[in-house]
């Protein structure tokens, strides 16, 4: 039952989202479809037959009132019709978010699963050697990346090692003179080129994770099954075997909300290093006002946190029996 009002819940919200998505899209200055109707008019075209080209063109009419277009825009993304783009005239949005999809996925949860084992493992440390200069050095550090974004840590880490060093290369993610497919040269093109972008993720994700996982760990030192473990004998590896378990639940949410709003942050990167992904598709479309893809990447975006949040609390419920009780 627990599990279904939270999808009732997550249904509500993905809801609230398109329409806010619309509605605010709408309200910002021009109007391509509209300026590409004015321009049909102006080179002589009949008014009903300019509309019939935006129409074959745009899958809208731009005479409908907006309660028309938000009831047909409903409509057709019941029936997975996220609309046509503007800028790339009769292309479908689905497919242009599903082959922008893939880079970001890719970059976003390897970037953001180093960075989490890192934080888990230096947190543990950190926790074991409380109050020593280990303690001091880590902290400090994990702090300072905790407060960079990780967009400035992108800009440092291109002019250093692109622009300086010259040891990576510059733009898309992959060498465009390689074929696309599932053979060695295309797959090492593909990760020399991620290597900048994910190590942008991971430090900027690190910090957190380390301060995160020091404050649980010295929380679960704390606690009296940890004096049991030690009165019972157990191994120093048994010991932190049970410290690193314990640890890691509260920090189990955390992780998997990170994913999804690690999307909505791919916008920076991905335009930092111009990588073809959702986020580069956002800076695009929003600069070149192609509302359909906007509507689309922001859906996307916005459902990938609710999915993240609804998948959080159910399986966080299943993995820790107190939850349950």
């Amino acid at each position: 039952m627990n599990t279904l009002r939270r999808f009732g819940v997550a249904l509500i919200m993905i809801w609230m989202v398109v329409t806010l998505t619309f509605f605010m899209i709408r309200l910002m200055p021009g109007n391509p479809i509209f300026d590409a109707y004015q321009t049909l008019l102006q080179q002589g075209v009949p008014s009903q037959q300019a509309l019939v080209q935006i129409h074959i063109l745009y899958d809208v009419y731009p005479n409908q009132s907006v309660v028309v277009q938000y009831l047909l825009y409903m409509w057709h993304l019941l029936h997975g019709n996220f609309g046509t783009s503007v800028v790339y005239t009769g292309r479908p949005v689905l497919p242009i978010i599903l082959a922008a999809a893939p880079w970001t996925l890719l970059l976003v949860s390897i970037g953001l699963t180093i960075s989490f084992f890192i934080g888990l493992l230096l947190g543990v440390l950190i926790a074991l050697h409380r109050n020593t200069w280990f303690d001091n050095l880590m902290s400090q550090l994990a702090s300072i990346f905790h407060g960079i974004p990780n967009y400035i840590t992108g800009f440092v880490f291109l002019y250093f090692f692109t622009v300086i060093l010259n040891w990576f290369p510059f733009g898309n993610i992959y060498n465009p003179a390689i074929h696309p497919g599932f053979s060695y040269g295309f797959v090492a093109s593909v990760a020399y080129h991620s290597v900048l972008p994910i190590a942008a993720y991971v430090f900027g994700a690190f910090g957190t994770w380390t301060l995160s996982t020091k404050s649980a760990a010295m929380a679960v030192l704390g606690d009296d099954f940890t004096m049991a473990d030690r009165i019972r004998g157990l191994t120093s590896e048994q010991q932190l075997e049970h410290l690193v378990h314990n640890s890691v639940l509260p920090l189990f949410t955390g992780f998997v909300l990170s994913l999804g709003i690690m999307f909505g942050g791919a916008v920076f990167i991905e335009e930092t290093f111009s990588i073809p992904g959702l986020g580069y598709l956002v800076a695009t479309s929003t600069a070149q006002r192609d509302y359909p893809v906007m509507q689309g990447v922001f859906l996307v975006l916005a459902g990938a946190v609710i999915v993240a949040n609804f998948l959080a609390d159910t399986l966080y419920s299943r993995i820790d029996p107190r939850i349950r009780v």
